[in-house]
């Protein structure tokens, strides 16, 4: 299996890998297409479509999504030549980040995540949330409405989701192919024989990285108090929260993120 990846950059510069989350006809574009071009004047920026998303084929999964994705990343960089990259990942893309540092410490540097999956623990706010839900809803019976539902529940300012968006991500998630996808992926969350892996907050003690936390207040996916198990797990942790934002914090924060991860990624935190 080969993943689709998008790469702009200086040649030689600090590579920074880009993944993006898991809602339906997501791909590192969608999620990223704003993002890259800023990130490209500083970084080596490699914003990668995760299995079974944009240009990216599942591949044959016996385990869990994070392992699987993780895994393939690993491959991607040994054919790019990259031997350590920084990592920034949104939900899902967060969830995968977390599992490649954790199965390949020596190849994951700082760690950038915005509501990882797997390491946000609901420690007060109900479980399933209702972005969880209106995700279940869609796979269970895709259609227009559902998925415009869901993409609500990611932002803070609803006018972030035009319908030029909706049309978009449609036709991205309603192929045979990706349709496949998203039950699998979403089946290796809840199946007895590999959920545990998903559980990234029971080995967030392990992270030796730098971790920064990045939550939007209005998180409707993965609410902010599923950031206060990891904070206080990992040994070199910090967290930013902006208010009046949702499970988009670098979109609906562009400029302030991209200045605080700028900040994150190149400074001395030593």
């Amino acid at each position: 299996m080969t993943l689709s990846f998008h790469r702009a950059g200086p040649a030689g510069a600090r590579p920074v890998v880009l993944l993006h989350g898991g809602g339906p006809g997501a791909s590192a574009m969608s999620n990223f297409g704003r993002t890259i071009p800023v990130f490209a004047k500083r970084f080596d920026t490699i914003a990668v479509d995760q299995p079974g998303y944009g240009g990216s084929e599942l591949g044959e999964m016996t385990g869990q999504y994070f392992t699987h994705s993780a895994d393939a990343l690993a491959t991607l960089l040994d054919e790019l030549g990259l031997d350590r990259v920084d990592l920034i990942g949104n939900s899902l893309g967060g969830g995968t980040a977390v599992r490649f540092a954790l199965r390949h410490p020596s190849r994951a540097g700082r760690l950038l995540l915005m509501g990882p999956g797997g390491l946000s623990l609901n420690v007060f706010a109900a479980d399933p949330t209702e972005g969880v839900k209106r995700l279940g809803a869609f796979g269970a019976g895709p259609s227009r409405e559902r998925l415009a539902a869901f993409l609500r529940t990611l932002v803070f300012d609803p006018a972030l989701v035009t319908d030029e968006l909706i049309d978009e991500r449609l036709a991205a998630a309603s192929t045979p192919t990706a349709l496949r996808a998203l039950g699998a992926m979403g089946a290796s969350f809840t199946d007895p024989r590999t959920y545990e892996e998903g559980l990234l907050w029971r080995e967030a003690h392990r992270l030796r990285n730098e971790v920064l936390l990045v939550w939007g207040r209005e998180d409707r996916v993965n609410p902010l108090d599923g950031a206060l198990v990891a904070l206080k797990l990992i040994r070199r942790c910090r967290l930013h929260v902006f208010g009046g934002c949702g499970h988009w914090a670098h979109l609906e924060k562009f400029d302030e993120f991209n200045r605080l991860a700028f900040d994150f990624l190149e400074g001395d935190q030593s």
